[in-house]
């Protein structure tokens, strides 16, 4: 297959949409040699912080020397950048190859009378597929859509499991309590296997502490009280976690803190496996550490930050460290939001933050038309406009900007590759005229 036959297969096979369940996978799978089963998987679930716990993990495995796979979503700036390997994209050549494989595979059950998998069931094959041929030392192995039924899932056994913070997202496909949630998150939870999770609030702790009974699987939880924060300098968080004394992050926001604590408890439980991983590769590991789109600095003057808060914790986090880092300055948004998101209580957590809001329709079909977007920000703040996209929005922003202003731009994900693409080309020009 040439890389359009491959990418018309992979949307064709859209139009199955969102399908919850691992029959299609074990289909696929079965057809492929079950090959998930050779492969040494750290499984993530979790509604936030399971990109960045995966990138600290990532990076002190390369640190130590280990070749780690690693399969994300959503994307941020490409397509493959959801198939990596030490950080680097999977080739397009390499992509076409293993698409085809898995294409032949779908033909066949098709022809047997089985369903068509989907475009996420196809991508998490190909996955599988390029780690194991590629003999991967580890896979972390995030869900796409909450974990009992993720296609993911389809794996008899893991390393370990890894639950990062749960919160309300994703409701009409996972259910509208936390426990509801929580319970689907820990579906990953497997058989006598040990568990690392986030600190949670009391009903999502009692879900995953009566699954780990369940499963008879060993619990290991970061606790907040071993955690110490020892400041912010020139874009570098530093704190302590148990032993771990001045650990250096370049990542922001308090809750990246809490993220690189829990990653601490998935190398620690490596570590007591004998792979060898020094202090020093976790000090190294987690300052390279690099996550975009999640509080990230794109320009210094102004200060222009772009993060992926798309749900109601991950704008509570965000408000958190507005109040955290920029008290008393000139907070300009830039906020596009999807529409089946709960953005009414995006918008009520951080509207009252803002001297200037620019919003917009994001260029997708799941985009909150801006004229609903204005009418809720105008509700507590009314300094508020509608521009007609992103790049629009970025070079209002600028205009709006005085020596103590500081431009975020939240709201969706989807956006975040284009606002990173924008702002290059934007410097790269000022630093040429």
């Amino acid at each position: 297959m040439n890389y359009d036959e491959t990418l018309r297969f992979i949307n064709d096979s859209k139009k199955y949409g969102i399908v919850l369940g691992l029959n299609n996978m074990y289909n696929l799978m079965n057809e492929l040699g079950n090959i998930q089963d050779k492969i040494k998987i750290i499984h993530i679930a979790g509604t936030n912080g399971k990109g960045s716990v995966g990138a600290f993990v990532e990076s002190v495995l390369i640190s130590a020397g280990f070749k780690t796979g690693r399969y994300i979503s959503p994307t941020i700036t490409e397509y493959f950048e959801r198939f990596q390997i030490n950080g680097k994209f999977i080739q397009k050549e390499n992509f076409c190859r293993l698409c085809e494989k898995v294409k032949n595979v779908t033909d066949k059950i098709v022809s047997e009378g089985k369903s068509h998998p989907t475009d996420f069931e196809v991508e998490t094959a190909i996955a599988f597929l390029y780690f194991y041929e590629e003999r991967c030392d580890f896979v972390l192995l995030e869900t796409g859509l909450g974990g009992r039924l993720d296609a993911t899932n389809i794996i008899k056994a893991n390393l370990c499991s890894v639950i990062t913070s749960i919160s309300f997202d994703h409701t009409h496909f996972l259910g509208n309590s936390l426990n509801e949630i929580a319970f689907e998150k820990c579906g990953i939870i497997k058989e006598k296997c040990s568990v690392i999770s986030m600190f949670q609030n009391k009903e999502v702790m009692n879900v995953i502490q009566k699954k780990c009974k369940e499963k008879k699987s060993e619990l290991i939880t970061v606790s907040k009280s071993d955690i110490l924060y020892r400041g912010f300098e020139e874009y570098v968080q530093k704190f302590d976690y148990k032993s771990y004394k001045n650990i250096k992050i370049s990542l922001l926001g308090k809750f990246q803190i809490e993220n690189a604590s829990l990653a601490i408890e998935v190398i620690e439980f490596l570590r007591k496996k004998d792979y060898g991983i020094t202090d020093k590769n976790i000090y190294d590991g987690f300052i390279n550490t690099v996550w975009q789109g999640r509080f990230q600095i794109l320009n210094k003057n102004p200060l222009f930050i772009a993060d992926g808060a798309h749900n109601e914790d991950a704008a509570k986090r965000l408000a958190e460290n507005i109040m955290l880092y920029f008290k008393n300055k000139k907070i300009i948004f830039i906020v596009g939001i999807f529409k089946d998101k709960d953005y009414k209580k995006i918008v009520e957590m951080t509207a009252k933050l803002a001297y200037k809001i620019f919003v917009f329709t994001l260029n997708d079909s799941r985009g909150l038309d801006a004229d609903i977007l204005l009418k809720e920000f105008l509700l507590y703040n009314e300094n508020v406009k509608i521009v007609s996209d992103v790049q629009t929005a970025v070079s209002e922003s600028f205009l709006e900007t005085e020596k103590n202003s500081v431009i975020i731009a939240f709201g969706s994900l989807s956006y975040m590759g284009d606002l990173i693409e924008i702002m290059k080309k934007r410097i790269v020009f000022k630093e040429t005229i």
